[in-house]
């Protein structure tokens, strides 16, 4: 007689023979040796469910209480949450005798001694509440994850030892407990929480980005921006592990997975994405504007200068001076001696590196700052006196010159990628403005060098090639336009045009987001009722008006048309062009004034206005938020810990980044 199957991991699974089984979701063929079950639980992890997690009720406290809508599309069940409560039974009313034998527990979880002691109350003493316990395992849990520690910490000696100095009646979870059940259900419920929050936005923008670990795991992360209450949000949407060429309609199908997850179909107004072809190719398909990271544009320009023969030769002989001062081993206590003695910053020196952005121009400035340090250190006898001391010593006044050249002539692209790179404030709308800050910087004089004016040129031919699709360009205009910071920045017939966009998208808005009218009896709007008809006589002395009425009868018609005229509802038309008016009379604020603060603040004069702005404003002009994820993925997936299972590192990103 066959072993029956109790694990609800078989709801999920059908076997196929003694051993393997197939999944009803993927149909893939798992292990699973003599009706062992922790392979197909492994599997059903990838997919999201978590079997072990379901009972477990340590993070329900954490389930926010969101009045319920008419809506329910961004609700989904959490994990081990029910939303049905049970009626708690009443309890007899307890004895004097039991009353005098109760423990009262304290609020670190100890227990006050009773006077009756017996064996059975004094071993309830040794134990801690469930309230306690769970509490406990919601601190470590969250010390485990946001100081991205090994799972297997809870179980090393140390902690352990830690756990019983500060508590000996605490038992801490085991590793298995901690991978599989805490950390599954804590991640359920703050995504089931983001969820929530996602329902009540109306409009968003995401980031999307590839990133490849240390195992050789390529990794997709999304991350959405949106703008509630007067301030910029953005969470971590999804880090998960790919296993297919990163086609463009691989990277579609993919972004659309987790904006289906996340219920965010129709709300996506631009995506900020790298330069790449396929990710142009997938927001394509998927019908999202695509806004080219600025950041990596302005170092893609950078990066041209290498292109110049005299350029590329002056840069050779920092970048080898350089190297020399990184690969010696006494080069930097020589270099910090000489900066104390020459009182110069205790900085070491940087080495350009391709695609960091802003290397070359970090480099050359650490160069001139501590350029008497490195000078005197080549001189030190503690070092030795290689090739690379003699090219040091061939580098000109002319060649310093060029550096000071290079610094003044760069410096406004490493400040306009730190612009960008923001996360706190508005971006997309600087994108205009600091394009023609640009162009006017990089514009060639008579001054110039020849030097400065080849930069110059490579630069801004690679920058004016940017940002030419026409949608682009208008949808920058506007949210330029819709910043408070730079709406007078663009004149002429441009601004005309863009104004009118900006009242006809002001005007849909708002049409769509007027509630549906009720409807009203067809009976109220009668005037005159049908008995009232039978009766000519009443009928006839309604409109039968005095002598005095008939004397003045145009001035009572123009004091009734001017009451209503006073007492009509304007249109939505009109209410946006009479907030346009206002919005333009208005003065406008410091670049260093929050934009979308500015807006919140002005929602009662411009509502409509003040609601059309998050469309623009909550769009990163930046893939940065995607990269400041692949810093945090890289300590999640390290080198002494490079075997975590891909799903278990989205949920540890996501709960670093979002909690």
């Amino acid at each position: 007689m066959p072993k029956l199957k109790r694990s609800r991991v078989w709801l999920y699974f059908t076997a196929k023979d003694i051993n393997p089984a197939a999944c009803n979701k993927c149909l893939k063929v798992i292990m699973c040796k003599r009706g062992n079950t922790s392979n197909l639980m492994k599997h059903m992890a990838s997919h999201g469910v978590f079997l072990k997690a379901e009972k477990c009720t340590t993070f329900d406290n954490l389930q926010q209480d969101i009045t319920p809508s008419t809506s329910t599309a961004g609700v989904v069940p959490v994990l081990g949450v029910s939303n049905i409560q049970e009626p708690e039974e009443e309890s007899p009313a307890p004895s004097p005798a039991s009353v005098a034998e109760m423990i009262t527990d304290d609020a670190d979880g100890s227990s006050t001694r009773s006077s009756l002691d017996t064996p059975f109350t004094l071993a309830k003493k040794a134990t801690m509440t469930k309230e306690k316990v769970d509490e406990i395992h919601r601190a470590v849990t969250k010390f485990i994850v946001k100081d991205l520690h090994p799972f297997s910490t809870v179980e090393s000696p140390s902690f352990r030892g830690m756990s019983t100095a500060l508590n000996p009646r605490y038992q801490p979870p085991s590793r298995d407990d901690l991978s599989n059940t805490l950390v599954p259900v804590w991640y359920c419920m703050e995504k089931s929480n983001l969820i929530q929050n996602l329902a009540q936005v109306n409009k968003v923008a995401i980031t999307c980005d590839g990133w490849t670990s240390i195992a050789q795991d390529h990794f997709l992360t999304v991350t959405v921006h949106y703008i509630y209450k007067g301030k910029m949000k953005q969470n971590v949407l999804s880090t998960e592990a790919v296993y297919e060429s990163q086609t463009g309609p691989v990277v579609a199908k993919e972004i659309s997975s987790v904006v289906e997850q996340f219920h965010l179909g129709g709300k996506i107004i631009a995506a900020s994405v790298d330069n790449a072809c396929n990710m142009d190719v997938a927001l394509k398909k998927l019908d999202f504007l695509k806004v080219g990271c600025f950041a990596h544009t302005l170092n893609l320009a950078t990066q041209k200068v290498y292109d110049i023969p005299a350029v590329s030769s002056w840069c050779a002989k920092i970048h080898s001076v350089v190297v020399w001062l990184k690969r010696s081993s006494l080069s930097k206590t020589v270099l910090r001696e000489k900066q104390r003695i020459l009182n110069l910053p205790e900085h070491n020196v940087i080495l350009d590196v391709k695609t960091c952005w802003n290397s070359l121009f970090l480099m050359v400035e650490r160069f001139m700052e501590q350029f008497d340090a490195i000078q005197a250190a080549a001189l030190d006898l503690w070092l030795r006196k290689p090739m690379e001391k003699d090219k040091l010593e061939r580098f000109t006044h002319t060649d310093l010159m060029k550096a000071e050249e290079f610094i003044k002539c760069m410096q406004v692209l490493y400040t306009s990628t730190m612009c960008v790179s923001s996360d706190k404030s508005p971006t997309c709308s600087q994108i205009i403005p600091i394009l023609a800050k640009l162009e006017a910087h990089f514009r060639r004089c008579d001054e110039d060098s020849v030097f400065t004016s080849s930069i110059k040129g490579k630069v801004w031919g690679s920058l004016q090639k940017r940002y030419q699709d026409e949608n682009l360009q208008k949808f920058l205009k506007e949210a330029t336009m819709m910043d408070p910071r730079f709406k007078g920045r663009l004149g002429g017939e441009a601004a005309t045009d863009i104004w009118d966009r900006l009242e006809k998208a002001a005007v849909a808005n708002a049409t769509a987001a007027v509630a549906q009218p009720l409807t009203e009896d067809p009976k109220a709007h009668s005037e005159v009722d049908d008995a009232d008809m039978d009766k000519p006589e009443k009928y006839l002395s309604k409109v039968q008006k005095s002598p005095l009425e008939k004397l003045f009868e145009d001035e009572d018609r123009e004091l009734q048309q001017a009451a209503s005229q006073a007492g009509r509802v304007p249109s939505i038309t009109e209410q946006v062009q009479k907030e346009l008016q206002i919005y333009k009379r208005l003065p406008g604020i410091t670049s260093g004034q929050d934009p979308v603060a500015w807006w919140w603040s002005k929602r009662d004069t411009l509502p409509n206005l003040s609601a059309l702005s998050e469309k623009y404003l909550c769009v990163p002009a930046s893939s940065t938020p995607s990269e400041r994820v692949f810093s945090c993925a890289g300590h999640a997936i390290s080198q002494e810990r490079c075997r975590i299972a891909p799903e278990k590192a989205n949920m540890i990103i996501f709960l670093q980044k979002n909690c």
